[in-house]
């Protein structure tokens, strides 16, 4: 919120400043004198004391602005970037490699809305035959999912990404350096290979591009999923995923 107040308020302070201005700048003064600021400060706080909705009107509608404008950034990068959506050979996916309709997902490994939806994300895999799921490592929160991140990533070159992404988003509790390897080896990856693999170029090659992605998308938080040409922030119930495909696969 904060933001957002102080682009309608340096407004209507510019705006008094430039009127009082006038005089000043006429008689070659370049700065406000003391009496004037105070004299500008008075009268915009008496406006706004007296004319609140002023206010309201101007952060809803910058509001407003920064939403719309967050859906044309959207709208743009769905149209220009999809195979790096939805195609990208870097990026792990599961379900029918050849499925009509592609679901990608967003997440964090310490996220705990991410871990919330993960039990409809699998039972949909498991229902849905058609359905080609891909996974877009987005660690937002902190060193620890960096650590996470590149540890799912380095797994592929040894063939068990999707065992680790199910374990590790199923495991409880705070996530650290230690659950990550604990995890890795539980599901019989070399850990010390794997520590080896994580600071490889393609692994930070490819985590910059989700987070490059992401931002293009206006995505700042996981999970976010993207389906057909809609950008959906937030956990979402398998009833609402369900629908959201097949209206990808009407068109």
């Amino acid at each position: 919120m904060s933001k957002l107040l102080r682009s309608p308020v340096a407004a209507i302070l510019l705006l008094c400043a430039a009127a009082m201005l006038r005089p000043a700048a006429a008689a070659g003064t370049a700065e406000f004198t003391p009496e004037q600021r105070q004299a500008i400060e008075a009268i915009v706080r008496d406006y706004l004391t007296k004319n609140p909705d002023v206010l309201l009107d101007a952060l809803q509608a910058a509001e407003d602005k920064m939403k719309s404008d967050a859906r044309e950034k959207a709208a743009k990068t769905l149209a220009e970037r999809r195979r790096d959506i939805f195609d990208d050979p870097n990026t792990p996916s599961g379900g029918n490699p050849r499925g009509d309709v592609a679901l990608v997902e967003f997440f964090d490994y310490r996220c705990p809305y991410c871990k919330q939806v993960e039990p409809a994300l699998e039972s949909l895999l498991a229902e849905d035959k058609g359905l080609r799921f891909v996974y877009k490592e987005l660690p937002v929160l902190g060193r620890e999912s960096m650590v996470a991140a590149r540890a799912a990533l380095a797994a592929r070159k040894q063939g068990k990404y999707a065992a680790f992404h199910t374990a590790m988003m199923g495991a409880k509790g705070q996530i650290g350096d230690d659950t990550v390897y604990r995890v890795a080896g539980s599901v019989g990856l070399d850990v010390e290979r794997l520590k080896r693999d994580m600071a490889t170029p393609d692994v930070e090659r490819d985590l910059s591009a989700n987070l490059a992605l992401a931002d293009a998308l206006d995505i700042h938080g996981t999970p976010a999923f993207v389906i057909g040409e809609q950008v959906i922030p937030g956990a979402v119930d398998l009833a609402s995923l369900k629908e959201m495909i097949a209206d990808a696969r009407k068109k």
